[in-house]
């Protein structure tokens, strides 16, 4: 399926009108289960990870064999506050290691199969610093939203977005705060590795941001606007893209999901066909999961982005779906089902 936009507002518009899941599938997909040569729920989650598989792609016996993974990166202007340990230029030196292969998320894309895309938005020109007004004009916010859009590979069938871009825990833990209310410090994490005073300076910035930006209460693509990033916006495109194409998703730590979190607050549902594929290090990651009703596949105590996170979960969702589409069933192997 195909479907473009020109504007910020056809863009949510496309949130309204989002592909379902195939419900044919997904009963084959529950009959086959329900045949296979083991006791019943014996695979545990792994089971429910098939079956949603099978109806997102439209297949009730599918195989993963091209996942994608896209690192998006983008600069912050509110670094000016003093929000990281990390000097801004620290963004465009991490994206130079992934096009050299050297990050982590290198070796995880590569062990598992996945394609890997690195895209730098304008990381010559930060967005504003949200502390003093929207952190991204409505052109701004279409551009990266495109980016994210175009970057998908429509051929793959396992999509995983992440990021990287030095003040963006910031930004997360402002739109974390205005979309799900709350106090400031239950949002605003360690990023980088701020500690003590200049934990609690964060946290102050965080609130400043939402407070200039009147962000509570409002739509959540304007959230993204106001108080998130190019990369955050990019990462929103690519996870909308995939579902008009019903490429699955593993979301990644606390900004992927802050990101995601804009979306299926714009419009409930808009995030069916996504999991999480972990709960990161990053203090506020998990309540973000559980306002989401997302449960992570993973905990390893993770906190680095990049989507590594998410890219191991790679392996947890390839192996769900082989157990499903690759074991005999009772008939086929001639074992007793009673």
């Amino acid at each position: 399926m195909h479907q473009d936009f020109s504007t910020v507002e056809a863009f949510s518009r496309l949130l309204q009108d989002l592909p379902e899941e195939d419900e044919g599938a997904r009963a084959e997909a529950h009959a086959r289960n329900g045949q296979l040569t083991k006791p019943p729920g014996a695979l545990g989650r792994l089971e429910d990870l098939a079956i949603w598989y099978c109806a997102w792609r439209g297949d009730p016996r599918p195989v993963i064999s091209a996942p994608q993974v896209i690192v998006f990166a983008g600069n912050h202007g509110v670094t000016a506050q003093g929000v990281s340990a990390f000097p801004a230029e620290v963004t465009a030196q991490m994206v130079r290691n992934f096009e050299a292969g050297g990050a982590a998320i290198n070796q995880l894309a590569r062990e598992f199969g996945a394609r890997m895309d690195v895209h730098a938005l304008a990381l010559d020109r930060p967005t504003a610093d949200m502390t003093e007004g929207p952190a991204m004009s409505e052109a701004e916010l279409l551009e990266a939203l495109k980016t994210g859009w175009e970057a998908v590979d429509v051929t793959s069938d396992l999509l995983v977005v992440g990021e990287m871009g030095i003040g963006n825990t910031t930004a997360a833990a402002a739109i974390a705060l205005a979309l799900f209310g709350g106090e400031t410090e239950d949002w605003t994490g360690q990023g980088t590795g701020v500690t003590g005073g200049a934990l609690q300076h964060k946290a102050e910035v965080v609130a400043r941001a939402v407070e200039v930006n009147a962000a509570r209460g409002i739509d959540g693509i304007e959230v993204l606007r106001r108080l998130g990033g190019r990369e955050l916006a990019a990462m929103a495109g690519a996870m909308v893209r995939a579902r008009m194409e019903r490429i699955p998703v593993i979301l990644d730590g606390v900004i992927c999901t802050a990101a995601a979190a804009c979306l299926e607050v714009t419009r409930k549902g808009a995030l069916d066909h996504v999991v999480a594929g972990h709960e990161s290090a990053e203090a506020s990651h998990g309540k973000l999961l559980e306002n989401l009703g997302k449960p992570p596949l993973l905990s390893l105590g993770m906190r680095l982005g990049e989507g590594s996170g998410a890219a191991l979960a790679i392996g947890v969702m390839k192996g769900a779906v082989a157990c499903h589409s690759g074991m005999a069933t009772f008939a086929e192997a001639g074992v007793s089902d009673a």
